[in-house]
């Protein structure tokens, strides 16, 4: 969601089955929106825990993982959508998770169109991980919807683990949020920009503290409530409400994660399962000893 305000708002009676996706609970900012918009359907969440944080992951690593998870989360939940609520997997891997399911898939990508369309300056951030910041797929966005822009970027694993921080209950302090996001103003150019993308779904976990510690006014950006009309829009005709949702998958055992557990009990998941990758079968024989 936007800092913007939106009025004659009107729930979607859509029903179904929903799986939000992300390697940890960055995407419950999406899982909200979802729910706000669509309050019939059964939302469900996924952390591929056991390999978090993403932003930090070779883009190799990633490619040959990301598409065994979804499929392995979709054979055990049976969404009829599967939403990837993270920007670096979507800009990696999109096409290789659509071609291994076949059920819709939803992915997140930066909101640079609305960003520049909203800009009055013309210089806009793209607050993001490292991994987002040098996808060619986030270029082409750039060039596509803000080449008349002036577009200032910073990757930032430290704002991702300070927003899982602050959603576990954690004091973060200000001072850390404004050093996170510091390089985006202090960037020649920086004292112009009027509008930040928030081009990982972490971000929103700490919207108000990014506003609280910019060194001026500026309107965030993201892409939450897209993907949740994005998400309806793509939701089969003959699909039925199963549940009223709630339920989270993880591919570590919760037991190891009680802080991630915590979490997910605070945004409305209480109940969350261990779904184990199976380990890549081998393809050759093992040497003799």
């Amino acid at each position: 969601m936007t800092d913007f305000l939106f009025t004659n708002f009107v729930p979607s009676p859509a029903r179904g089955r929903v799986l939000v996706f992300d390697s940890g609970v960055g995407g419950l900012t999406v899982a909200e929106e979802i729910r706000a918009l669509g309050p019939a359907l059964g939302v469900h969440y996924a952390a591929d825990s056991d390999f978090f944080p993403y932003g930090d992951k070779s883009d190799e690593a990633l490619r040959e993982r990301l598409p065994r998870v979804a499929k392995m989360l979709c054979d055990h939940v049976r969404p009829d959508v599967f939403v990837i609520a993270c920007n670096t997997a979507s800009t990696l891997a999109l096409a290789e998770i659509r071609a291994v399911l076949d059920i819709p898939v939803v992915g997140t990508v930066p909101a640079i169109k609305p960003a520049a369309a909203f800009s009055q300056t013309g210089t806009i951030g793209l607050l993001a991980t490292p991994g987002t910041i040098r996808r060619a797929y986030t270029a082409r966005l750039i060039d596509e919807f803000a080449s008349g822009h002036r577009v200032i970027m910073h990757g930032s694993i430290e704002l991702v683990r300070l927003a899982e921080a602050h959603a576990r209950g954690e004091d973060v302090p200000i001072e850390a949020i404004a050093a996170a996001q510091a390089p985006l103003f202090e960037a020649p150019g920086g004292g112009q920009i009027d509008t930040v993308v928030l081009a990982c779904t972490h971000f929103p976990l700490v919207r108000g503290q990014l506003i609280a510690s910019a060194p001026h006014g500026v309107s965030y950006v993201d892409s939450g409530a897209a993907i949740a009309r994005q998400t309806i829009r793509v939701l089969p005709h003959e699909a039925e409400a199963r549940g009223v949702g709630g339920s989270a998958y993880l591919t570590s055992s919760p037991e190891e994660s009680p802080d991630l557990a915590l979490v997910l009990r605070r945004y409305g998941f209480p109940d969350a399962h261990l779904v184990a990758l199976d380990p890549i079968e081998m393809t050759s024989a093992p040497m003799a000893l």
